[in-house]
C-alpha cells in the first residue's frame, strides 16, 4: 500500500481502479482492510481510496499531549493525492461517517457525493434533547476510557464487539480475531474524545452541498438511531435507505446488501 508523508504523519491508503475519485473512510477498530468488497464493487467507474485513519495500518497513530480531532483525522482526507480541481465522493461508516462530515466541511476538499453508513456524530445528541441516547454512549465511552487506560484492553473489547455487534459477539470470535481486535482498540481510546468534543452543529451539516444518503438499520443501537432521526427531520433533502436487520456492521457482514446501493448513489451522480 502507498504511504505518504505529510506534516510529520505518514498516511497509509490504497488506490484502485480509474475514473472520478471516491475515498472510504473505515469505522473505529477496522481499518480500510473492511472496504475490499465495496472496492471490488466500484473500481470498474471510479478511481477508489481507502485510506487508514490515524493508527490504523502504516497511519501513524494518535500521540497527543492535545485530544484528538475530527478535523485532525479530515486533514489525512485532504492530504491524498486526489485529482486536482476534481470533486470527490466520500463514504463513511460509523467513526468514519463522523470525519466524511468533517471533512466536507473542511477547505482543501470538494465533496460532490457523500454516503454515511450508520454515522455516528454523538455530539449533536445532547444538543437536540437526545439525553437517554447520550447517557447511553457516554457510557460505552467511560467504559473505554477506564479500562484503557489500565490498559485493559480485553475487557474494553468484550463491552465494545457486544455493543455494536450483538451480545455474545466477543464470545463467538475466534482466539486470533479476538486478539487483533483487542490491539485495534487503542486508537478507539482518542477517536471518542474526536467524536464527543466536536463543535460544528446541525446548521453546519444542513449547509454543506453534496448530495447525501444515509443508510441505517432500524434496528440498530439506540444512539445511531436518534442520529439519523435528527439527520431526517434536519436535512430533509437528503437521502435515507433503511437496511432492516443489517447491523451497524453490515458493510462488513452484509456488503450484498450495502455495495450496490452505495455504487447505484455514485453512479447516479455521473449521469
Amino acid at each position: 500500500m502507498p504511504v505518504l508523508t505529510r506534516d510529520g504523519i505518514d498516511i497509509d491508503y490504497t488506490v484502485a481502479g480509474d475514473g472520478p475519485p471516491v475515498v472510504l473512510v473505515h469505522s473505529s477498530v477496522s481499518g480500510n482492510r473492511q472496504w475490499r468488497s465495496l472496492t471490488a464493487a466500484l473500481e470498474d467507474a471510479f478511481r477508489v481510496y481507502a485510506i487508514n485513519l490515524l493508527g490504523y495500518g502504516d497511519t501513524t497513530p494518535w500521540s497527543g499531549p492535545a485530544r484528538l480531532s475530527l478535523a485532525d483525522q479530515a486533514r489525512l482526507i485532504a492530504a491524498l493525492p486526489l485529482p486536482a480541481g476534481e470533486p470527490v465522493s466520500l463514504v463513511g461508516h460509523s467513526y468514519g461517517g463522523s470525519v466524511a462530515l468533517k471533512a466536507a466541511m473542511s477547505p482543501g476538499v470538494q465533496v460532490a457525493r457523500m454516503v454515511l453508513i450508520e454515522p455516528n456524530p454523538f455530539y449533536l445528541l445532547p444538543r437536540h434533547g437526545r439525553d437517554v441516547a447520550y447517557a447511553e454512549i457516554c457510557a460505552l465511552q467511560e467504559h473505554v476510557k477506564q479500562y484503557g487506560a489500565r490498559g485493559d484492553w480485553p475487557r474494553v473489547a468484550e463491552r465494545f464487539a457486544d455493543y455494536w455487534s450483538g451480545a455474545g459477539a466477543w464470545g463467538a470470535m475466534p482466539e486470533n480475531r479476538r486478539a487483533a481486535f483487542a490491539g485495534a482498540l487503542a486508537a478507539n481510546y482518542h477517536e471518542w474524545d474526536s467524536v464527543m468534543d466536536e463543535t460544528t452543529g446541525l446548521a453546519e451539516i444542513q449547509a454543506l452541498e453534496a448530495e447525501t444518503l444515509v443508510i441505517s438499520d432500524p434496528g440498530t443501537a439506540l444512539p445511531v438511531r436518534e442520529i439519523v432521526a435528527i439527520l431526517t427531520t434536519g436535512c430533509p433533502d437528503w437521502t435515507f435507505h433503511s437496511t432492516p436487520g443489517a447491523g451497524h456492521m453490515a458493510p462488513l457482514t452484509h456488503p450484498e446488501r450495502i455495495d450496490p446501493v452505495v455504487r447505484r448513489f455514485l453512479r447516479a451522480g455521473q449521469a
